[in-house]
């Protein structure tokens, strides 16, 4: 270390050659937002100088760019991408992502500690800053089953592994209020650490006895009154902008160059065709600026805001010191990216090649029944509980609407924007079939599937005819889980997901034109919301207000109750 401390300040000092010299970028101050001439000098894997001239071993010539910090994800499920970690920082590291943040959540679900394990020895081996924290909620609620629990015990093994940040997003906030002692003995643990939240809609003396738990960042506020309440409060909000839940529109007017120091970017979920078509981080950015957030305060945001929150010392500015995570951009409004730098050294194909590989895990999760049209029948009066989806959200209505009979077989009803929803356990653990209604899908046939099912991960589908319910289902359950759309007795496009029935194999160029094809078979049916999949996914997240459905049934989450 004394070494490394050695030339760090000589080669910072300029008494040495720097070992790299990036040349002729204008470098973004954070402090006062303007574009500063100077060279930027790097030792190994950190900075040691800007601001000045160098000599350098290697020099690079930026003429023409701009230099700004990379950018860091507060808040991601890998798996959301579909992709692996490794795959995941192929899509995104080019973009500017070189740190993110993430919950293996889903992946616990349904393995267990196993997922824990996985993320962190993929996370060794990455060429991106992988940081995990250790799932809390494992599972989420006592409303649905899960494939596996992560307990107390659980998670004080990996609290000291150095790629651990803290504790992620605590989702039982009712738990919490509460002071149920399971969630209590989990936060106890992290006193001293991060405390990820997760508390929608939560506002006055609720939110100050949550806050006080040791609860430091947020991510699921949805209007600028509510994230002002929050920072207000000592949280940094995390403005999310993801496949589904978009709240950058509703957020950015919040953003300021006095309140960027309270308020951070993630992703939350976000799939390859969405990074492919708009980016990752580098959107978020350019979104917010074309929204009038001023740029400065978006790249504050993007970085050190973000390093600041999480307690990342080593990052968020380009600063001597500093890890060397730089993104050379070609237009800073438009936050347009010409290279990237992790760790001193160039972002290529032929880092992301010289990995060492990690073994899937989770290949045989996929232990649900078969199903058959009558275990897909819906029994019951004409009135029903409907969930009403609202596009762009994960937040549901709670309606109720009258259905046609036939018998007393409950119909959906495609005049009314009515469909059926199923949720099949698919866990191994029993057998539940739980059956309802959902509003906002626009069916007119078909059915779709989904083995990615927030937040325990069992089997949910959508569609207007149960012969294809039950079709889409038993598919999932043949290729491992993924996505199906079934119409007319016939399989019409599917994607394969078969790490954990949340993951795919496949490299993320090879899965966008996948989900591409998946989205159009949608359509076909009928389906108008911009990502149908994932729409499906969040039905079954009895954590998010106000009306869900899990394999036991349908769940008033207001009342944290099952609806009768």
């Amino acid at each position: 270390m004394q070494t490394q401390l050695s030339r760090r300040i000589a080669q910072g000092s300029g008494a040495e050659p720097a070992d790299l010299v990036l040349r002729g970028a204008r470098m973004l101050d954070l402090v006062t937002g303007e574009l500063l001439p100077g060279d930027i000098a790097i030792c190994g894997e950190t900075i040691v100088g800007t601001l000045g001239e160098y000599t350098g071993t290697r020099v690079e010539d930026c003429t023409g760019l701009i230099a700004v910090p990379g950018f860091i994800d507060t808040h991601c499920h890998v798996e959301s991408s579909l992709v692996t970690p490794f795959e995941f920082e192929r899509c995104v590291a080019p973009r500017g992502t070189t740190t993110a943040i993430c919950d293996p959540h889903e992946m616990a679900n349904v393995l267990g500690a196993r997922a824990f394990e996985w993320f962190l020895e993929s996370a060794q081996r990455m060429v991106m800053d992988l940081r995990v924290n250790l799932s809390s909620c494992v599972p989420a609620t006592g409303l649905e089953t899960a494939g596996a629990a992560v307990s107390e015990q659980d998670i004080a093994r990996y609290m000291a592994h150095p790629k651990v940040i803290g504790l992620a997003e605590f989702m039982n906030f009712p738990g919490v209020l509460a002071r149920d002692p399971d969630c209590l003995a989990k936060l106890a643990l992290f006193q001293a650490a991060h405390i990820d939240g997760h508390a929608p809609l939560l506002r006055g003396t609720a939110l100050n006895g949550y806050i006080a738990a040791g609860i430091r960042t947020e991510h699921e506020a949805t209007t600028a009154a509510e994230a002002l309440e929050k920072i207000r409060k000592g949280m940094t909000v995390l403005i999310r902008e993801g496949s589904v839940c978009k709240d950058l529109a509703a957020l950015a007017p919040l953003l300021t160059e006095s309140t960027s120091a309270f308020l951070c970017f993630c992703t939350d979920d976000r799939n390859p065709l969405e990074i492919a078509h708009e980016g990752h981080l580098d959107f978020l950015i350019r979104r917010a600026i074309a929204l009038g957030v001023p740029p400065v305060a978006a790249y504050r945001a993007a970085s050190l805001t973000a390093a600041r929150a999480f307690g990342l010392r080593d990052r968020g500015m380009i600063a001597p010191g500093l890890r060397a995570d730089i993104v050379l951009l070609e237009d800073l409004r438009e936050c347009r990216v010409a290279r990237v730098l992790i760790g001193g050294a160039a972002v290529t194909e032929a880092r992301f090649a010289a990995r060492e590989a990690v073994a899937a895990i989770g290949l045989d999760s996929m232990r649900a029944p078969r199903v058959s049209a009558v275990d897909i029948a819906k029994t019951g009066s004409a009135e029903q509980p409907v969930i009403g989806v609202i596009p762009g959200k994960i937040i549901t209505e709670h309606l109720r609407r009258t259905l046609p009979l036939q018998g007393d077989t409950v119909l959906p009803d495609a005049t009314q924007d009515v469909a059926k929803v199923v949720v099949v356990a698919r866990h191994g653990h029993n057998r539940n079939i739980a059956r309802g209604f959902v509003h906002g899908f626009s069916l007119a046939g078909g059915a779709i599937a989904s083995s990615v099912g927030h937040d325990s991960h069992n089997i949910c589908a959508v569609g207007m005819d149960d012969d294809d319910i039950a079709l889409a289902v038993n598919r999932l359950g043949e290729i491992g889980g993924g996505f199906v759309v079934a119409s007319g007795g016939a399989v019409r496009a599917e994607i394969a997901l078969p790490i954990a029935g949340l993951m795919s194999t496949l490299a993320h160029e090879e899965l966008a034109p996948l989900l591409h094809a998946l989205r159009e078979a949608a359509r076909g049916l009928g389906c108008r919301l911009a990502e149908p999949f994932l729409q499906v996914a969040f039905l079954p997240l009895p954590v998010i207000p106000h009306l869900k459905i899990t394999d036991r049934g349908m769940v008033d989450v207001d009342r944290m109750a099952f609806v009768d």
